[in-house]
């Protein structure tokens, strides 16, 4: 579809979803947003999809990602799904403010497009289906930015608006962000059918998963084990990326646990800044379940309880147990080759465990800012006398109040680039790869939010074109890239969006 003039009604929509029985959703259209208008789009998920980014801001595509036109091969819906939140069985929960449009195909297969925040739906509970446009913005900037630093993530197309007021706290006005993922189903989904007793439905839902997105399992003896071994290990090495750039979920339900192991829905989410190993970016979460520490159990938690919740199928208690087994040494795995990356380290030695967690402990007794230690890490050099060291390491040692501590730590990290004969500008080159310059600070978000409440939306697109290169030095943008301000501090973020 990309350079071809179409419309919005050309949309080739499909639904693989829909063909699920009726019970799995309701069909219903999305309650239009008085007089959308335009915010934002992304061309990198654009093109996942195959559209020319510029036909984003007609008038004719704001109505159909606001919810007010339809394509004739649409078949809007919202699917119904349960879980456990904060702990808790939570029955019945289900689409209560998105709804999934259906289908496109792209270059790397079809993704499915939903809208959130287009109104009611029969799983809204006590919600008006509403989103508004301070939380929108935040999904939309952190869907791309998550994606541009390689973490497996659902996408945003698009984000639009209204001045339609919402009640929240105070009164905000409304939105639609577009999100795009391969699929929305959730451990919740399998949950729902399994607590209900409808083991039909289940096999039935399963069996579309491993169809259409695990399709190398068809052919396995026990082809629910192997999605549940397969799901847990996604499951461990999506986690192993967020600790690894310092991204808090704030609420890891199992009804927001994706069952691609890609990251879902983006509520009180959080940038690690001061280092605090119990850090909760989640103002609701008093309790600490979802901290940054606890983020890695509540992952294996969670996959429990969708072995609990596949069992009737896979009928082998213990063979479930091994599969979920498999997440310490997933997770392990894959936060152990990010974080030797992330350190400039090409190979793995006796005492990098030992030199690692002594740079945890450093990091958090001195509340060092997580995305500036790793990024300025990439510029210590090896090739300075002893007395020039402490000013040559200057801009990473001054993040630091015990700067003894640091320059301990900095001897044997040394020593340990030696070790591997490490040469100083490819290993800048190849720390800078991985080690972003630019993270989705929250302060940043609220800039372009309130920017965007008072009618000017150009933040969030510069914010965006910036978040999409993290990697890069961008001088022109160094601003973004410094601590946070003083002010920053008294920012929160809740589960009330």
């Amino acid at each position: 579809m990309r350079g071809t003039a179409i419309s919005a009604d050309d949309l080739p929509f499909d639904n693989s979803f829909a063909e699920l029985p009726p019970a799995f959703y309701t069909r219903l259209m999305p309650t239009p947003l008085p007089a959308p208008y335009f915010v934002a789009a992304s061309s990198k998920a654009a093109s996942l999809v195959g559209l020319d980014p510029a036909l984003l801001s007609q008038p004719d595509f704001v109505e159909v990602f606001s919810g007010n036109h339809v394509p004739p091969r649409s078949q809007p819906l919202s699917a119904v799904y349960s879980g456990h939140q904060f702990g808790h069985w939570a029955g019945q929960l289900g689409d209560g403010r998105a709804i999934l449009l259906g289908q496109l195909n792209g270059p790397h297969g079809p993704m499915e497009l939903q809208l959130k925040g287009a109104g009611m739906t029969p799983y809204s509970r006590m919600g008006d289906g509403r989103a508004v446009l301070r939380s929108s913005i935040r999904e939309f900037l952190c869907s791309e930015a998550m994606a541009a630093l390689g973490v497996p993530t659902t996408r945003a197309l698009m984000l639009t608006g209204s001045n339609q007021q919402v009640i929240r706290e105070t009164i905000e006005s409304a939105a639609v962000v577009t999100r795009m993922a391969p699929s929305f189903v959730r451990f919740g989904s399998f949950e729902h059918w399994h607590y209900r007793g409808k083991q039909e439905e289940l096999r039935i839902l399963a069996d579309y998963v491993i169809r259409d997105f695990y399709p190398e399992l068809q052919s396995a003896e026990n082809p629910y084990l192997e999605l549940l071994t397969e799901v847990t290990r996604r499951t461990a090495r999506m986690i192993a990326h967020w600790q690894a750039v310092g991204f808090m979920h704030g609420v890891m339900n199992t009804d927001n646990m994706s069952i691609l192991g890609i990251t879902l829905d983006y509520g009180p989410f959080g940038f690690m800044e001061a280092f605090d190993v119990d850090h909760i970016c989640n103002h609701t979460d008093q309790g600490g379940r979802y901290s940054y520490a606890n983020q890695v159990p509540v992952g294996h938690w969670n996959c429990y309880a969708l072995a609990n919740a596949l069992l009737p199928l896979i009928q082998d208690k213990e063979a479930a147990e091994a599969a979920l087994d498999g997440y310490i040494e997933a997770y392990g795995d894959k936060f152990d080759e990010l974080v030797h990356a992330k350190l400039g380290l090409s190979t793995s030695q006796e005492g990098d465990r030992a030199l690692f967690d002594a740079m945890f402990k450093l990091m958090h007794e001195n509340h060092v800012d997580f995305t500036l230690f790793f990024r300025r890490l990439g510029e210590l050099r090896l090739d300075v006398m002893d007395h020039d060291r402490n000013e040559a390491d200057a801009p990473l040692r001054d993040l630091f109040l015990d700067r003894p501590g640091f320059d301990a730590w900095a001897v044997e990290y040394r020593a340990r680039l030696r070790q591997e004969g490490s040469s100083d500008a490819s290993r800048r080159e190849a720390m800078h790869r991985v080690n972003p310059k630019y993270v989705l600070r929250n302060y940043l978000a609220q800039t372009a939010i309130e920017k965007a409440q008072n009618g000017d939306y150009t933040e969030v697109s510069k914010l965006l074109a910036i978040l999409e290169r993290p990697y890069d030095e961008q001088p022109e943008n160094e601003a973004y890239a410094a601590l946070p301000p003083d002010w920053a501090s008294h920012l929160e973020v809740s589960c009330s969006s």
